[in-house]
């Protein structure tokens, strides 16, 4: 007997039979006609059509003068279900031992005649395994028909034929199935994430590698546990259990990380790389930090809570940027804008080499004129300190900082060493006690270290200041610190209209504290 298998897919189930027999002397196909079997054992599974029998012709160990045989005829009558016949039942059976049950779709190739996998399965289940004589199926008792011996073998041949038509046209019909791509290997060069194995998910390397090493060699045997004379475990027992104890809990650590990389779907590495390509420097070191949080959330928690961060950052940011535009004078968006724009154009133009220092040492150092075009140096007092004396400066570059004698106090004081002398110590002591001397409209508070704790910090100037401004030394030292800030921003100076606005409190005493500072040398008069 010749056995061919049909191909598995959708067009040849609909149309070809799971198993095919041909004649083993002629090779016609008997596969839907009777045919004859020998049974010698000499002639194992050799198959005759009818015609080729009747002539009694023969091939290889085959005698049909005194070789018995058998005729099998095709089985098509149902016996269990009526939409099955019981040939299809055999291959089904037959079918499940060969390829295992599970393997439906091999099964459903097997059985042939339009059957499909789901169509298969759903047979098995409802026949054999939800019978109430399992194993076997309701209708096994051969005196049982259930009623299908009244079906006729014509009408069941004629009904199983319209249905492996009805599907072949389907099949025709159908769209073409996309080819099927090569199953991944389960070997580490095959993923993205180098060491990874994505058929059993698991890497090359796991957590704890050589947690195995502790347990490979130990073994049980029967009867151990338990000393029979003191009833009480033996010590060699409770030393294996606390190895095991402790490798168990190093397979729940491995699992736990196992989690952690597939809830958040770390193994995409390309896709979360150019997603953090796009992130800032500030957004990546906060990320960072926000890690070790993925442990204990969910991947949509864990988003929404890095998502918020990010939000966080970015307010923060902007609300730093609203704050410097306020100092810079800056009330409106457009101008913000500009100004960023300018800023940018400055700090490219600073980063160039030999753009500005260079630049303005060799005009400083040039035969052709006294005057100095083209970017002027943001921090002048990097320059020699003479270097700008007794020269006349023009900027053409509008996007430079200008130079005046207000803007930049180290200029000032170097081209000023010439012409005038420095102030002492004496000089401004004088001038101090002199704005202290002046009349106020407060009365004088007395302060001592019980109802000012920090009147430590302040010089007697300062002391005699707050007592007669009426002020304790805490706020004192708030204001001082503010007006030193903004001093400070525009080079020591500072104007008594800014200090009024920076201070809310009574204008007479800003004023009389500004003076101060000025008399005493701290800040400069704009």
């Amino acid at each position: 007997m010749t056995v061919i298998k049909k191909k598995s897919n959708a067009t040849a189930r609909a149309t070809e039979p799971g198993v095919r027999f041909h004649c083993d002397v002629c090779s016609a196909d008997i596969s839907s006609t009777v045919r004859i079997r020998c049974a010698d054992s000499s002639c194992p599974e050799f198959d005759l059509c009818v015609t080729c029998f009747s002539e009694g012709k023969t091939c290889g160990n085959h005698r049909p003068a005194t070789h018995a045989y058998c005729v099998i005829e095709q089985h098509s009558i149902p016996i269990f279900d009526e939409d099955w016949g019981a040939d299809e039942e055999l291959l089904l059976l037959e079918g499940a031992e060969m390829y295992g049950l599970g393997s439906w779709a091999d099964i459903a190739d097997h059985i042939g005649g339009g059957r499909e996998k789901d169509e298969v399965r759903d047979h098995y289940y409802k026949t054999y395994i939800e019978s109430s004589k399992f194993p076997l199926p309701e209708l096994s008792d051969p005196r049982t028909t259930g009623g299908l011996d009244r079906i006729p073998r014509e009408e069941f041949q004629a009904r199983k034929k319209r249905r492996i038509e009805a599907r072949k046209a389907a099949a025709a019909s159908a769209l073409p199935l996309a080819p099927k791509k090569k199953p991944t290997a389960s070997v580490p060069a095959c993923h993205e994430v180098q060491g990874y194995m994505p058929g059993r998910m698991e890497f090359e390397v796991e957590y704890e590698n050589e947690a195995e090493t502790t347990v490979k060699d130990m073994y049980f045997d029967p009867g151990d546990g338990i000393n029979q004379t003191t009833g009480q475990i033996e010590p060699e027992i409770e030393l294996k259990l606390t190895v095991m104890d402790i490798y168990n809990h190093r397979l729940t650590q491995r699992v736990e990380r196992k989690k952690v990389i597939f809830e958040h779907a770390l193994l995409e590495y390309k896709k979360n790389q150019a997603i953090d390509k796009r992130r800032s420097k500030e957004e990546k070191d906060l990320l960072n930090k926000a890690k070790p949080f993925a442990k204990i959330m969910n991947h949509q928690d864990y988003t929404t809570f890095a998502d918020d961060l990010q939000k966080e950052l970015s307010l923060r940011q902007a609300i730093l940027t609203l704050q410097d535009w306020r100092r810079s004078g800056i009330r409106s968006l457009e101008k913000g804008a500009k100004y960023e724009v300018e800023k940018a154009h400055r700090t490219n133009i600073l980063k160039q080499p030999g753009s500005q220092n260079d630049r303005v040492g060799h005009r400083v150092n040039a035969k052709s004129g006294n005057s100095l075009e083209g970017p002027i140096l943001s921090s002048p007092h990097l320059l020699h300190p003479g270097a700008l004396k007794g020269i006349n400066i023009s900027i053409s570059n509008p996007t430079s900082a200008p130079i005046a004698s207000n803007s930049h106090p180290q200029v000032v004081d170097d081209m000023a060493d010439s012409r005038t002398p420095p102030v002492t110590s004496e000089q401004r002591h004088n001038a101090a006690n002199a704005v202290l001397n002046q009349a106020v409209p407060f009365t004088p508070l007395a302060l001592n270290t019980e109802n000012a704790p920090d009147l430590h910090l302040l010089t007697d100037e300062e002391r005699r200041l707050c007592s007669m401004l009426a002020i304790f030394p805490k706020p004192y030292l708030v204001l001082k610190d503010t007006l030193f800030k903004e001093a400070m921003r525009h080079g020591g100076l500072l104007k008594k209209k800014q200090a009024k606005e920076l201070c809310k409190i009574d204008g007479v005493k800003v004023s009389k504290i500004h003076d101060f500072f000025v008399a005493s040398g701290w800040i400069g008069k704009a």
